[in-house]
This record gives structure tokens, sequence and C-alpha cells, in this order.
């Protein structure tokens, strides 16, 4: 019996998985793209249309989730892989469930444009800081999913290190919203649904982040949740 050849078949086919595996995530991290772009073109231009069809497709990126998670759970319990292939599956789990909350968030984004238009509210142009916000978190996203492509380490850390910018953008939307709500009580309302989207696109920047923080680890071997920058970039490059 030649269990060379049997070892190499089986380690080809693990080669395999593994790749598409990785093939999904990338699929699933598209269609989330989608889905932040849409619901941001639907919040600014109150198009309930459009907004629908972000929510309705929200399965999609659910069902993603659910047919990644068992592969991973199929190739845990069969191949029984170990350091860096272990990593692999690890940050993928990881990753889809960020993923997967990164659609909810644009799930309640959309939300928000349908109740803009059912209160025949428009998006006013003192509400262009969201505008801001929502260019950044798709840069985030978008470039944490190139970083997970290319297993690059420093595209990574440039996300992690985005997400301070974004959570100032986001600081200094609401401080404005406030102000409006204050000066003019009559768009109060209003202004709420955008806060609550603003929310939403903050937590996808910090979604983003994590998914970047789970590249490193993939990489590097190293955990760094929860370290100021100045640690990540110690801990990386030291």
């Amino acid at each position: 019996m030649n269990t060379n050849g049997t070892s190499q078949h089986i380690s080809h086919q693990f080669d395999e998985e593994m790749e598409s595996l990785r093939h999904k995530v990338l699929k699933m991290g598209g269609l989330v793209e989608q889905q932040i772009g849409g619901a941001i073109q639907a919040l600014q231009n109150t198009d309930v249309t459009a907004a629908e069809k972000i929510i309705r497709d929200d399965h999609k990126v659910n069902a993603l989730e659910v047919s990644i998670d068992e592969s991973c759970t199929q190739i845990l319990a069969r191949r029984q892989p170990a350091a860096s292939d272990l990593r692999m599956v690890v940050a993928v789990i990881k990753t889809i469930t960020d993923l997967e909350r990164i659609g909810d968030e644009a799930e309640k984004i959309a939300k928000m444009a349908v109740n803009l238009a059912e209160n025949d509210a428009t998006f006013n142009t003192r509400y262009a800081g969201i505008n801001r916000l929502g260019d950044l978190v798709k840069r985030m996203v978008h470039e944490v999913l190139d970083a997970y492509a290319r297993l690059d380490v420093d595209a990574a850390i440039k996300v992690v290190r985005d997400d301070e910018e974004t959570d100032r953008e986001y600081q200094d939307l609401i401080r404005m919203l406030i102000t409006y709500m204050m000066e003019d009580p009559r768009t109060i309302s209003e202004a709420l649904d955008v806060v609550w989207a603003a929310r939403a696109l903050e937590r996808i920047g910090d979604h983003a982040k994590n998914i970047g923080e789970y590249v490193i680890y993939l990489v590097k071997g190293k955990d760094i949740r929860h370290l100021d920058l100045e640690e990540v970039e110690k801990n990386i490059f030291s």
C-alpha cells in the first residue's frame, strides 16, 4: 500500500477544502460590502424600495454564515488541523460572526431609511456627517477583506488604527445631531433615525477592526485584542 501517495492525496484534499473555505468567506464579505453601500445610499435618498431590498437580502448573509460554519465544523472533526491550519479555521469562525453582524447593522440602517420615508422626512444636508462616517466604514470593511485575502498584517493594522478615526467621526456627528435637536425639537424624530444609523455604522467599524485583529492572529499567532495601538505594533514587530 502506497501510504505516501495516500497522504499526499489527503493533504491535497485538505488544501482544497481550506481554499474553498477562504473563497466562501470572501464571497460573504463581498455581499456584506454590497449591503453596507446599498443601505447608506437608501438612507441618503430615503429610498424605501432599495432599503427593503437590503432588509430582504439579509437572509443571504445569514445563510452563508451557516454554510461556512458547517464547513468549519466538518474540517475540525475530520481533519483535526493543528498550528497555522487550526488558526485559519478559528479565524474564519470568528470572521464570519463579525461579517454576519455587519450585515445586521446594514439592515438596521436600511430600516432607518424606511422610517425616514414613512415620516415624510428627507435626508437633510445637515446630516452630511453620516456620509463621511459611511465612507470611512465602507473603506475599513473593504480594506480588511483585502487584508484577509492577502494575509497582509500591515493592512490589517491600518484598519485597527482607522477605527479610532471612525470613533472620533461618530462622536462629532452625535454632538452635531444633539445640537440640531435642541435647536429645533421638530427635528427630533428624524434626527434620532440618523443617530441610530450612525450608531450602526460605528458598530460596523468595530466589527471591521475585529476582523483585522483576526488577520493578525492568523498570520502572527498573536492575540492583540484589548491592546492599544502602541502595544499592538510592539507585539507584532518585536
